[in-house]
């Protein structure tokens, strides 16, 4: 009996050392990896944004993500634009990317198909990235801001998909100054 007992003892001590080491492996994981989104409102501006001069002008869609590499915010946003890609650069929308100035990265492979710019004026004073600008077929800024609402930025709740399907069918999109809450990174130093 006193071999029993122990033996439950020291299996119900094991099952608590797990029990705490899980507790704490997934609150290092949330404070590592899913950090909360700040709860502020962010006014995405585009009244300063300016395609550089070989891209302005009737044309293409052209679709100009703005991102930062050591922003965590941009993960999550990496499959959604890989989808972008996948879904809309058969039907003629140009694909752009704008790195924040003096960070260091690199997309990743699946994303090698957007073509980076230097630098777009005005893009110095965006608030926050992961951002998207949208210009239609005439040259004119269709749209500005985020991607999406909200901690996760996929097709189910993206304001990117229904704004090229209305420009591809020729429909007038004026988006060019919103709030958004969700998942940011400060872009201005």
């Amino acid at each position: 009996m006193a071999r029993s007992s122990r033996t439950i003892l020291l299996a119900c001590l094991i099952a608590l050392l797990w029990i705490v080491a899980m507790i704490a492996a997934f609150w290092w994981f949330e404070a590592r990896y899913l950090r909360p989104f700040d709860d502020r409102t962010t006014l995405f501006s585009g009244s300063e944004l300016r395609l550089p001069a070989e891209l302005a002008g009737p044309g293409e869609i052209r679709l100009v993500h703005f991102w930062d590499p050591a922003c965590p915010c941009n993960v999550g946003n990496q499959q959604h634009l890989g989808e972008l890609l996948t879904r809309y650069a058969e039907r003629g929308v140009q694909f752009y990317s704008v790195q924040k100035p003096g960070s260091v990265g690199k997309l990743p492979q699946a994303l090698s198909a957007l073509q980076p710019l230097a630098g777009l004026d005005g893009s110095e004073n965006l608030p926050a990235s992961p951002a998207v600008a949208i210009w239609d077929k005439h040259g004119e800024l269709a749209y500005f801001g985020a991607y999406s609402s909200g901690f996760t930025c996929t097709s189910g709740n993206s304001f990117v998909e229904p704004l090229l399907d209305a420009l591809l069918d020729g429909r007038k999109v004026r988006a060019d100054n919103n709030l958004a809450n969700g998942c940011f990174c400060d872009w201005a130093k």
